[in-house]
């Protein structure tokens, strides 16, 4: 297993979670290349996308499919909002865009999860690389993360 997907698989491991990481063939770098390697919805992908608020890394983890409402995001948090580019992704996670796990992080992140994964009994998530994944579900998504449920999609 790759080291990234490891330290997913160990985080999972400690905190009593449901899933194991899985390891594809197939390329899970977009959630709708994720959604056609697990064959689910492409919603069921829980994305991970990083914002910067200031100097603070904001985590969201959306619905494949959706598109985040960066405004309610900036309304929420009360300041502005920019998306961060893939080296500060990687410098704040730990892990390159494309792979970017809703746990196992470098560094505290906020965390908002869109309130449409609540439709899903089971989720999948970036493991830490870009060909691997783990099931979850809202509910574990929450609890692993310390997330805060949002209406977030535009």
């Amino acid at each position: 297993m790759h080291r990234n997907a490891e330290k997913v698989q160990t985080f999972l491991r400690q905190h009593d979670a449901s899933g194991q990481v899985r390891e594809l063939d197939a390329s899970t770098r977009t959630a709708a290349e994720a959604a056609e390697a697990l064959a689910v919805e492409v919603d069921q992908i829980a994305k991970s996308l990083i914002f910067r608020a200031g100097d603070d890394g904001v985590l969201v983890i959306a619905a494949g499919g959706n598109r985040v409402d960066t405004q309610k995001l900036k309304n929420h948090l009360g300041v502005k909002i920019r998306r961060a580019d893939a080296d500060w992704v990687k410098a704040v996670t730990g892990f390159p865009i494309g792979g970017v796990p809703p746990v196992a992080h470098s560094s505290p992140l906020k965390i908002f999860i869109d309130q449409d994964l609540q439709r899903f009994d089971i989720l999948w998530a970036a493991a830490g690389t870009p060909h691997a994944v783990f099931p979850t579900t809202c509910d574990e998504l929450a609890r692993l993360t310390g997330g805060q449920l949002l209406e977030i999609k535009a």
